[in-house]
């Protein structure tokens, strides 16, 4: 059986462990403690990969040909 990956998998995966890891590093320091700042950076670490996460999805795909907006 054979796999192939395209760009869009790629993408589409590293994204979501971005997601992943980026809730597993926040919920770590959450549990050994943190102070308001570090809930603050810890937020936005977390939406800003779910930001990507949704990028990357709903994002249009390239075309070959690209259109150009007249006057």
């Amino acid at each position: 059986m054979s796999f192939t990956f395209t760009q869009k998998d790629l993408t589409e995966w590293g994204s979501a462990l971005l997601v992943f890891v980026s809730g597993a590093t926040t919920g770590h320091y959450a549990a050994t403690g943190m102070n308001a700042i570090q809930w603050m950076g810890a937020a936005a670490a977390v939406l800003g990969s779910v930001a990507v996460a949704v990028a990357v999805r709903v994002w249009p795909a390239k075309t070959g040909a690209t259109v150009k907006a007249e006057d």
